[in-house]
This record gives structure tokens, C-alpha cells and sequence, in this order.
């Protein structure tokens, strides 16, 4: 499996080409906001002889979805997002001129990822994982083969998603991170949509929000 992350929009999102020897290719948070972008996307997909057939979302946050319907008019694709979040894309317009963005139209959801235990492209399977907390229908794409996580907004290098936003939930970010993500392995290589890459060993050892509940954990155990 290979992976190109290109960086769109003013909230400096990763937006994630993934594909495999078929040639086959899904995007991952399409954040792509103006025509130079969706150029830019577009060329790398014809720069590389790729086929996209899905678009697919962690989360709905608008700086995730600004490119999406562009991926679904151009290509034909579909959509696939959590129908939890669903209300995030009804208020796409309000939350980016909180951030003095205009996200433009957003896309209808063709699958629903509430009801989906993996998505496939080529040979490639990709695990569907719950991971709420960031949103409430927040999910994160793993490839066990090759040890990739995409974590959209829920864990960065060395922090996590904000939880003051709609929807968000410190106590479950926080769940889904050390009972969810944690659990895959130290070696499973973070793809954020934010920020550098990471991997879960790196997390485990020096996230300090990671470090502080396991901390709490060990700590609670011995009295």
C-alpha cells in the first residue's frame, strides 16, 4: 500500500491519497477549498496513473469535507462518513466563518460508516474503528499489513482533537485512543489530519495526555 499526504485549505488539513498495485485509490479527508487545490490533487491522481473509487471521511468537520464533492462530481465516486456526523456537514458554513473560511457546497453521504466494518479498494482492506470523541461519529482507517493508521483528528503527534467542539467528549477521546488505538501496536505508523506523522510507541511514551491517564491508571491500581 502507498500513501501520498497533501496539505490543503487555511487549517493546513492532510488530505490522503492511498493506493495499492491495482492502481486503485480512495482519498481520505478530501480538505481540497479552491481550484488551484483541486487542481493540485487531480494532477498527482493523473500524475500516477490512479483510479479513485471512494471518498472516504474520518470525521465531518468542514475542513475535512471541502473537497469531496469536488471528488464525487469529477470522478463519480461515493461518499462514505458516519451518519453521526452527518449534522456537521449541515453546518459546514456556519463553523468555517467562525474560522473566516467559506467551505462552499458540501456533499450528500452515500455510505454510511456506522454500518461498515471495512473499506476496500484493490487488494486492499482497510479496518473501520470507532473512535469517538473528536466527533461523535468519528472513526480511524487501520491496514493492519502494513501497520497504517489514519487517526484524522482524534491523535496527533504528541496531542489529540480538541473536545470543545459540537459533538466532542474528552472522556471518550481519550477511551477510544487507549482502548482502541493503543491496542494495534507500537510499531502502527500515525497518519494525522494534522501535523506530522507519528507512530503509537512514540504516542504511548511522550503524549502527555496519553501519559497522564495511564499514569492516573497505575496509579489508581496500587492503592
Amino acid at each position: 500500500m502507498k500513501i501520498a499526504c497533501l496539505q490543503f485549505n487555511p487549517i493546513q488539513e492532510n488530505t490522503y491519497v492511498v493506493w495499492d498495485d491495482t492502481n486503485e485509490c480512495i482519498a481520505i479527508d478530501a480538505g481540497n477549498s479552491s481550484p488551484r487545490e483541486d487542481a493540485a490533487l487531480d494532477n498527482f491522481i493523473a500524475r500516477h496513473g490512479l483510479k479513485p473509487v471512494l471518498a472516504a471521511n474520518t470525521h465531518g468537520h468542514f475542513d475535512h469535507t471541502m473537497g469531496v464533492e469536488h471528488l464525487k462530481q469529477r470522478y463519480g465516486i461515493p461518499f462514505a462518513l458516519s451518519s453521526k456526523d452527518r449534522f456537521l456537514l449541515d453546518n459546514a458554513s456556519v463553523s468555517g466563518s467562525v474560522f473566516g473560511v467559506k467551505t462552499g457546497a458540501m456533499p450528500s453521504v452515500d455510505l454510511d460508516l456506522e454500518t461498515m466494518t471495512e473499506l476496500r479498494f484493490g487488494k486492499t482492506i482497510l479496518r473501520v474503528i470507532p473512535t469517538p470523541g473528536h466527533t461523535p461519529g468519528h472513526v480511524a482507517f487501520h491496514d493492519p499489513q502494513s501497520k497504517a493508521l489514519f487517526t484524522g483528528d482524534t491523535l496527533f503527534r504528541e496531542s489529540i482533537g480538541r473536545t470543545d467542539l459540537p459533538g466532542g467528549d474528552y472522556s471518550w477521546i481519550m477511551r477510544s485512543i487507549l482502548d482502541r488505538l493503543l491496542p494495534l501496536g507500537d510499531e502502527t505508523h500515525v497518519y494525522p489530519g494534522h501535523g506530522p506523522e507519528t507512530t503509537l510507541g512514540h504516542e504511548a511514551l511522550y503524549n502527555p495526555f496519553i501519559v497522564e491517564v495511564l499514569n492516573e491508571e497505575v496509579n489508581y491500581r496500587d492503592r
